[in-house]
């Protein structure tokens, strides 16, 4: 079996997982904890995500959160939450404004996104794990939408992995298109960078 069928029967096998796990709402919501703790003190203003599929983690209720802690606060520039659409030519991601009850279709894999919205920016990209590993190693779904987004967008924004800690594949092997992620966060916390100790 070569590499690319390894990866496709990985890909299989960590989304059944998922999918089947019993307790998904409560880590689910131990990972919207740490991601809301996680976000405390970051600059952005605007952050992408994604639309949860196959099992998948939803990162939206806490940037709704994100979004009116901001309104709270009073800051100057409004926080907003972005979602991906995929443009077809270039086989990359741009990313349209995003917010609860915007108008949305599906995409070409049947994936909702936000109908007509502005395209923004983020600085901050969550990105969704199938697995994940040591040195921001991710496995996705293998189409390369992300690779090829972060390749090209400038500025790079600060990419931010999630995913469930069944996720974690320690001997999980970039490949030279791999643009890895800066932070890596599960429902037990940050996965990557390793958190270093007081001591």
């Amino acid at each position: 079996m070569d590499r690319s069928e390894e990866k496709k029967l990985l890909r299989k096998q960590l989304i059944e997982q998922r999918l089947n796990m019993t307790d998904r709402l409560h880590r689910s919501d131990l990972l919207q904890r740490v991601m809301r703790i996680w976000l405390v003190g970051r600059p952005d203003s605007i952050i992408g995500a994604y639309w949860p599929i196959k099992g998948e983690f939803d990162p939206l209720p806490a940037l709704h959160r994100w979004k009116e802690d901001g309104e709270l606060l009073d800051e100057p520039q409004m926080r907003r939450i972005a979602l991906p659409v995929v443009d077809k030519v270039h086989q990359t991601l741009k990313f349209h404004a995003w917010f609860p009850g915007c108008p949305m279709e599906e995409d070409a894999f049947g994936i909702p996104k936000p109908k007509e919205t502005e395209i923004v920016v983020p600085t901050l990209l969550f990105v969704p794990c199938v697995g994940y590993g040591m040195g921001g190693n991710r496995l996705g779904y293998g189409g390369g939408f992300y690779d090829r987004t972060l390749a090209q967008l400038q500025p790079r924004p600060h990419t931010v992995g999630v995913g469930f800690a069944s996720g974690l594949l320690p001997n999980l092997e970039p490949e030279p298109h791999d643009v890895p992620l800066d932070t890596i966060l599960n429902e037990l916390g940050v996965v990557w960078p390793i958190p270093l100790g007081d001591d």
